[in-house]
């Protein structure tokens, strides 16, 4: 019940997201919904490989690497999800930077609410 409810939180942040950046566009509920789905598979398979071989580069920037491969990541599912568009990898970042700080608060207001 708690991934249900994370993924649709997800949706609906990324929802938020699309109304309040002019690069990105979501055209409805259903393509957020299908977009939060990739991107969370994404995030749960692809990222760590990615982080893996990116190592060098992520240590010699400190770790900023990370957000290169979140906006990457969150440019790729957009670009064949249909009803999801980024048009730049910078609002790519700043989409994946937001979408993960709203997910952290859902994760915790989610969490939060099943040891009540």
């Amino acid at each position: 019940m708690t991934l249900i409810l994370r993924l649709i939180f997800n949706a609906l942040g990324l929802l938020l997201i699309a109304n309040y950046l002019p690069g990105i566009h979501v055209t409805g509920f259903y393509p957020a919904l299908i977009a939060a789905l990739v991107l969370g598979v994404l995030n749960l398979i692809v990222r760590p490989i990615l982080f893996i071989l990116t190592l060098p580069i992520t240590i010699l920037t400190l770790g900023l690497f990370a957000f290169v491969i979140n906006g990457a990541l969150f440019l790729f599912a957009a670009s064949f999800i249909d009803g999801f568009d980024v048009t730049s990898f910078w609002y790519a970042l700043l989409g994946s930077l937001l979408m993960s700080i709203i997910s952290t608060i859902g994760n915790k207001f989610i969490n939060g609410e099943k040891t009540k």
